[in-house]
Order: structure tokens, then C-alpha cells, then sequence
């Protein structure tokens, strides 16, 4: 039974992890972290399980650390995580290159999950469109759409651009050269050779991604609608899971799946 330590308790995705851990049969909750400052700091999340800011408290007994914050903060996590030996799952988006390099870096001494999303539905998402691209690699136009709540604060999306790296890399593209991130004003014909993103952000939308392939007649959606952020927890959960058996490497969610 891995003991899971859970950061940014009073977020939505840190109250959802804490829940998950929980009701799981397999898992125990071993520490919850939060911000300095955060009014939910010494509150139990769990009987015995105070939430603190203290990493090092936080992470005592802990196999694995289940992180959704936010790129600075998991840094500081994971430079703690690796002191202490302790695996951990990223599922925080918004990192640079720089910042990625710094988590490939961690995870030469310990075991680091680390996907833009979570969900089972989106890693199978990310097959398919490898099969797309490839197939309708002349003729049509890729479009990505992703839609979220008000409260998030990067955009495109990380899973986004996830899906477009997937794309691009099937088509023998660089998605840094032929992203496109906004249209505005006389643009001129569309190239064909640009992969476009548009970002939607209001209410509560959980997360919602379509990849378009619109060719001449036809056109093709592949779509993911998360109506839950308890599919974002339970895959986190799963990756917990998948670490307890393997050695330090940076892994994906399609490591986990056996994609």
C-alpha cells in the first residue's frame, strides 16, 4: 500500500486527490502540503494528517508525492523529493524548457510520472491522433480547441499542446515553427503547413480538447470532454501505483498505460 503525500491541499485538484486517496483500498494518506499562509494550514485532512507547509513534515513516510500546483512550486517539491527519496507524480502544467530539463534532472535519482494530463481518455486520445496524422498527413487542416474554467492560468493548455506536439511529431513538424496561436485582423489564406490552437476560458469547465482535421467534404473530431477532475485523480492515482514497481526515470502516462 503506497503512502501518498498530496500538495496544494486547498486547491480543486488538491481536494480531489485528498478524496481519492482516501477512498482508495490500496492507498493511505501519509501527509498533505499547502502553501505558507494558506488559511487550511494546520486543519486535518484526514484523522492524524494536519496540512502543512513544512515539505520536509509533509513528505515524512511518504512513498510517493502527488503534485498539481504550480511550476515553481513543484520544483521546490521535487528538489525535496529527491533529497528524500520519495517519487512523485507531476501532473502541473505550464513549464519551460528550462524547467522541464530541471524535472528530467530529478528524476535521474528518483521515479517521476510527469504528463500534462492524467486521464486514461486523454493518454488513448494521444494514440489516435498519431494515427490521424498520419493518415490525413496531405489535404487537411489541424485546428486544436481547448476550453477551461476561468480560474486557470496558462494557455494554451499543457494537454493542448500535448496534443499538438503528437500531431506535429507524426507529420515531421516542429511545433514551435508551425504553431499558430491566435488570428486576428486580414491574416491572409491559412497555411497549410500550421497547426492552429485556440483557448477558450470561462465558468467552470472542467477541461475539453477537439483536434479538427478539415480536409475538402469531410472533416474529422477527435474530442475528450472531462465532466470530473475524479479522472484527473484517479489516473494520478494509477501512475502511484505504476511507480511503486520501477526503479528513478522520467515517465509518461503512456508508460503507465503499457502504450
Amino acid at each position: 500500500m503506497p503512502n501518498i503525500a498530496i500538495a496544494g491541499a486547498s486547491g480543486r485538484m488538491g481536494r480531489m486527490l485528498i478524496e481519492a486517496v482516501l477512498a482508495a483500498d490500496d492507498c493511505t494518506l501519509s501527509g498533505v502540503l499547502d502553501a505558507a499562509g494558506s488559511p487550511a494550514i494546520g486543519r486535518e485532512a484526514a484523522p492524524g494528517v494536519a496540512i502543512t507547509a513544512d515539505l520536509r513534515a509533509g513528505l515524512h513516510g511518504a512513498d510517493v508525492l502527488i503534485d498539481f500546483t504550480r511550476p515553481e512550486g513543484t520544483l521546490a517539491h521535487l528538489a525535496v523529493c529527491r533529497e528524500l527519496g520519495v517519487r512523485a507524480v507531476v501532473g502541473t502544467t505550464g513549464f519551460d524548457d528550462a524547467q522541464k530539463a530541471a524535472i528530467a534532472g530529478h528524476a535521474q535519482q528518483v521515479g517521476i510520472v510527469f504528463a500534462p494530463n492524467m486521464s486514461l481518455g486523454v493518454n488513448v486520445m494521444l494514440r489516435l491522433l498519431d494515427v490521424a496524422a498520419r493518415a490525413l498527413h496531405e489535404g487537411y487542416d489541424i485546428e486544436i480547441v481547448e476550453a477551461h474554467h476561468r480560474h486557470k492560468v496558462d494557455a494554451p493548455s499543457g494537454t493542448a499542446l500535448a496534443l499538438g506536439q503528437v500531431v506535429a511529431d507524426a507529420l515531421g513538424r516542429d511545433l514551435k515553427a508551425c504553431a499558430v496561436y491566435g488570428r486576428e485582423g486580414v491574416t491572409g489564406e491559412r497555411d497549410p503547413s500550421t497547426i492552429g490552437f485556440a483557448t477558450i476560458r470561462g465558468g467552470d469547465i472542467v477541461g475539453d480538447h477537439t483536434v479538427l482535421f478539415a480536409g475538402t467534404g469531410e472533416r474529422l473530431e477527435i474530442t475528450h470532454r472531462a465532466a470530473s477532475r475524479a479522472t484527473y485523480a484517479q489516473g494520478s492515482l494509477r501512475a502511484a501505483r505504476f511507480l511503486m514497481q520501477r526503479g528513478p526515470g522520467l515517465y509518461g502516462m503512456r508508460d503507465v498505460l503499457g502504450l
